[in-house]
């Protein structure tokens, strides 16, 4: 070990042992959860900070998407007011790291070993050039489709859909028993989350890389992804009147409610089903979206740390790392927040069949290449275009008259580069 890991460890360990109120410190959180299951995990971490005698301070934004906060994020860094950590991923953290704004944690992550316990595509992604700059919290599969059991029991739909022409035979029966179909909020972002599972279910892992995450022109001007965009433009008729604009949580609710029978969403909206005192596999069901049942969509969020000046807000910073890494907090967040531990080899016996068949999904994928990360949700492109692609196939959703050639020919001019968008 050289000097200077034995003096970043020295660190690690000071700030984990002196605690005591009289030079504790405050951390500034800037977060985007805000829903019923999102914000008792927050609530989590608020108290075990408090336990150390630090503070925190919520620099909350709504919007379930995240572009808010990320446009205020941009707006206090520039004023030289950064937060404590922000709740950003995939290429953003590259981003900012590139730009020098965010801390090393080379010396926590040394302490507590966290090479030895992450998945190294998780580790990779909270490096920049080799070094640890944000701290993972979980792993969310995206690529869900979530069902309310007495609803279609009530319809006559045996089993939740493995393919998108079971999917529709049992929407059309939801639909005849007088229930929604799909409880779909109408905002870019779940726009672009379903997208990404149907791009999912029609080419595989394959089809997705090439056309979602390496951008290759024959992929996104090709059949699949024109059978992708006429499945999509299918399932429209199937939402309610009421979908545009409203807040995915509110869509959980019709399925919960037992007013939905569908919802295509990330394992997030477990919590709410959770927090609705419902149980999976009786109240509710999960099943991979129609097609996708060997491959796994992930999100990992994550906090990235900026760099602060003076000792406490440092302290403070540090303590707030080693507790999100830490088995204890991992445990008690995932089981609130839908998804599963990053830490690998955690026991899941206090966690869900969904969250089980996650872990188990997300080894295999891991192993056989089918683990591609989620466009939607900030794991693979720039958030330049991110939110370019987002923008166009929200416009695909709301707008019957943009064809699918159109659209095609769009996504291929998106392959060009890209300007960074901080």
């Amino acid at each position: 070990m050289t000097l200077s890991a034995v003096l970043q460890r020295a660190l690690a360990v000071t700030i984990l042992l002196v605690g005591a109120p009289a030079i504790a410190g405050e951390v500034e959180v800037l977060h985007y959860w805000t829903s019923g299951g999102e914000a008792k995990s927050v609530a989590e971490l608020k108290a075990s900070m408090a336990q150390r005698g630090h503070s925190w301070k919520d620099f909350t934004v709504p919007g379930g998407g995240g572009q808010n906060a990320m446009a205020a994020l941009r707006e206090r860094v520039l004023q030289g007011q950064p937060p404590a950590a922000a709740n950003i991923k995939g290429p953003a953290i590259q981003e900012w790291a590139a730009l020098n704004a965010l801390t090393s944690l080379d010396a926590m992550a040394s302490f507590d070993r966290w090479d030895d316990v992450l998945p190294k595509v998780v580790a990779d992604q909270m490096k920049h050039k080799g070094r640890y700059v944000a701290v993972p919290v979980n792993v969310h599969r995206v690529n869900w489709l979530w069902a309310n059991a007495a609803v279609l029991r009530k319809a006559g739909v045996a089993t939740a859909p493995r393919s998108f022409d079971e999917f529709f035979a049992a929407a059309d029966r939801i639909r005849a028993a007088g229930f929604i179909p799909v409880a779909h909020g109408g905002q870019d972002w779940q726009d672009f989350t379903l997208f990404e599972s149907i791009v999912l279910g029609v080419g595989g892992p394959a089809l997705y890389t090439r056309a979602l995450v390496n951008l290759e022109p024959a992929a996104l001007s090709g059949d699949a992804m024109r059978r992708s965009l006429e499945l999509m433009r299918r399932i429209k008729p199937y939402t309610d009147a009421a979908s545009p604009g409203r807040d995915w949580n509110l869509s959980t609710e019709l399925v919960i409610g037992g007013k939905a029978g569908f919802q295509f969403m990330g394992d997030w909206a477990k919590g709410e089903f959770i927090a609705a005192g419902q149980t999976p596999g009786k109240d509710f069901l999960c099943v991979p979206a129609p097609g996708t049942a060997e491959a796994y969509t992930y999100n990992v969020d994550s906090f990235a740390m900026f760099q602060l000046k003076g000792w406490e807000a440092q302290k403070a910073q540090g303590y707030l790392a080693y507790l999100l890494m830490g088995k204890d907090f991992q445990e008690r967040f995932n089981l609130r927040k839908g998804s599963i531990p990053v830490r690998l080899n955690m026991p899941l016996d206090r966690f869900d069949d969904c969250a089980k068949v996650s872990a188990r999904d997300f080894a295999a994928t891991s192993r056989s290449g089918a683990l591609v990360p989620s466009v939607a949700h900030g794991m693979a492109l720039t958030p330049a275009q991110q939110a370019s692609m987002r923008k166009l196939v929200s416009d695909f959703w709301n707008n019957d008259k943009l064809t699918v050639s159109e659209v095609q020919s769009q996504l291929t001019a998106l392959s060009a580069p890209s300007q960074k968008s901080y």
